[in-house]
């Protein structure tokens, strides 16, 4: 028999639906603060879970999510019942985030973690130049484009995918670099790296030209250069279910129209 964890806490959007659904889980199984928790269920749409496993990263939760949001790709579906042996019979992922590292003018840092992806845009009306090195070689001198982003597998069915960037299995120890409507070279299409490497870019006329850099929801406007590294201290754990792996998911976003 399914022994089910122990201890549960749901947290929920403030989507109504959301919110009604944590009070009745909460009703029937219980409810713990998050500190206490064996496993915590998510109940929103993929931001919010984007936002939870941010705040768990290197606590040890394990996140399970139901969707009470709208596209729920990182959800597994609502239902009430035997919710317990359904956490317990779930298939668990570690994520290993990508570290932003960026610079501004006057030589300040800052850090931020993405779960998806780090991106970088144009912010007048004006391309951005860019300057792409990767591993301490020079791979683009100078990119112009709107943008540019490097994506994890768990973030390549994201903005990446709206981009025409490739989708990444899961496991695949891999990143993907995907260019935002670049005008120079016209026909680069982007890159897979492994995922040890390390990505510097550089905003060329960087005053002419500004360009704010984005991991998952934290912006740092107007920078000069950024570094993009996997987290090798890192991980979030996400839980979902054996009949509709998140691994199954990303496999068959690559057959869908």
């Amino acid at each position: 028999m399914a022994r089910g964890p122990k201890s549960l806490c749901f947290l929920a959007s403030q989507a109504p639906e959301a919110l009604a659904a944590r009070d009745e889980l909460a009703r029937l199984y219980g409810q713990v603060g998050a500190e206490d928790a064996e496993v915590i269920v998510v109940l929103g749409g993929d931001g919010f879970m984007l936002q939870t496993l941010h705040s768990t990263m290197n606590t040890g939760k394990r996140v399970y999510g139901m969707n009470r949001g709208s596209v729920g790709f990182l959800m597994n579906d609502y239902r009430v019942d035997d919710l317990a042996e359904r956490i317990d019979s779930a298939v668990e992922n570690a994520l290993r985030p990508l570290r932003m590292t960026t610079t501004a003018a006057d030589g300040s840092t800052s850090d931020a973690l993405a779960i998806n992806e780090v991106s970088l845009f144009r912010q007048s009306y004006q391309a951005a130049k860019l300057k792409v090195t990767v591993d301490g070689h020079v791979r683009l001198e100078e990119l112009i484009c709107d943008g540019l982003m490097v994506t994890t597998p768990a973030g390549s069915t994201a903005y990446n995918l709206s981009a025409h960037g490739p989708i990444l299995p899961l496991e695949a120890p891999l990143l993907a670099m995907t260019p935002v409507s670049a005008f120079r070279p016209r026909r680069w299409r982007g890159a897979l790296l492994p995922d040890k490497v390390t990505v510097d870019v550089v905003v060329l006329e960087s005053d002419k030209r500004p360009v704010n850099a984005v991991a998952d929801n934290t912006e740092v406007k107007s920078v000069v250069s950024v570094r993009i590294a996997q987290s090798e201290h890192t991980t979030a754990r996400i839980l979902s279910d054996p009949d509709r792996s998140w691994s199954d998911r990303i496999l068959a976003e690559q057959f869908s129209d």
